[in-house]
C-alpha cells in the first residue's frame, strides 16, 4: 500500500475557464428572470389585469422548464460551487407556482366568505411548504409524490372554467390534504411511461387553456375539450401510477 507524501501538497482541480463561468453565470440570470416574471404577475394582479398576469406567469413556467437543462449542461455547481441555483429555483416556483395564484384566489375568485378566503390562501401556502421542503417529493420513477402544489394549474382552471364558490372551496381543501398524500402526478417531461401521450396532453391542455384565457368569459367548447381532456389524461396517467403502489421515494 502506498501513502501520499505529507511534503507535496494535494493537486486542486483545475479553475474553471472564463468562459465557463459567464456561461454558468447566464444561466442563473435565466433563472432569475422568473422574479422579474413575478414581478410583473403580482403587479398585474394588484391592477386587476388578469390575462396580463397569466402570460408572466406562463413564461416564468417556461424558464422553469428550460433552466434545469441549461444548468446541467452548463455545469453550474461545478463552476460556482458557492451559488445555489437549486433554492434559487425553489424560491422561484414558490411564488409563481403557488403563492401568487393563492393570492388571486383570494382576491379574484369566488371563495367564500372573505375570511373563508383567507384562511383557504394560508392553507394553501402552509400546505404547499410540504412539496417544497418534502426530500422525497419524486418517486424512482420521476412521478411527484404528492400533489406538487401547482396551484397557478389550479387557479386558471377554476377562473376559465369559471367554477363555482362551493366546488373552489372543496377542491382547495381536497388539493391541500393530498399534499400530504403518497398519490402520483405526472412530471411529463421526466416520466417514461406514457411520455409522447403525456407531453401530447400538456400542449393539448396549453393550447386549449391559453384559447379559454384569451377569450374569457366565453368558453368555446373545442377550447373547454381540449382543456379539460388534457388535463383529465395527465390526471389519469397519475391514477395509474398511483394504483401500482408507492416505491421508494428519490
Amino acid at each position: 500500500m502506498t501513502t501520499a507524501n505529507p511534503d507535496i501538497p494535494p493537486q486542486s482541480a483545475p479553475a474553471p475557464r472564463r468562459s465557463g463561468r459567464l456561461l454558468a453565470w447566464g444561466v442563473h440570470a435565466l433563472t432569475m428572470s422568473g422574479l422579474v416574471f413575478a414581478s410583473l404577475a403580482m403587479l398585474s394582479v394588484i391592477h386587476d389585469e388578469i390575462r396580463w398576469m397569466w402570460l408572466w406567469l406562463a413564461l416564468a413556467m417556461i424558464v422553469d422548464g428550460v433552466d434545469g437543462t441549461c444548468a446541467r449542461r452548463a455545469r453550474v455547481k461545478e463552476v460556482i460551487p458557492w451559488f445555489d441555483g437549486g433554492v434559487l429555483d425553489i424560491l422561484i416556483d414558490y411564488l409563481t407556482w403557488t403563492f401568487i395564484p393563492a393570492l388571486f384566489m383570494y382576491l379574484r375568485l369566488p371563495m367564500g366568505p372573505k375570511p373563508v378566503a383567507g384562511a383557504l390562501m394560508i392553507l394553501v401556502l402552509v400546505s404547499s411548504t410540504f412539496c417544497y421542503a418534502n426530500e422525497g417529493e419524486k418517486s424512482t420513477d420521476n412521478y411527484f409524490v404528492g400533489f406538487p402544489a401547482a396551484w397557478n394549474i389550479v387557479a386558471v382552471m377554476m377562473w376559465v372554467l369559471a367554477l363555482p364558490g362551493w366546488l373552489n372551496i372543496a377542491l382547495t381543501i381536497l388539493l391541500s390534504v393530498l399534499t400530504l398524500v403518497p398519490t402520483h402526478y405526472v412530471h411529463p417531461a421526466r416520466v417514461t411511461r406514457f411520455r409522447t401521450l403525456n407531453i401530447a396532453a400538456v400542449g393539448v391542455w396549453l393550447v386549449g387553456t391559453v384559447w379559454l384565457v384569451i377569450v374569457h368569459p366565453a368558453r368555446p367548447i373545442a377550447a373547454l375539450v381540449m382543456s379539460v381532456g388534457g388535463g383529465v389524461w395527465l390526471l389519469v396517467a397519475g391514477g395509474l401510477r398511483t394504483a401500482r403502489g408507492v416505491d421508494t421515494p428519490s
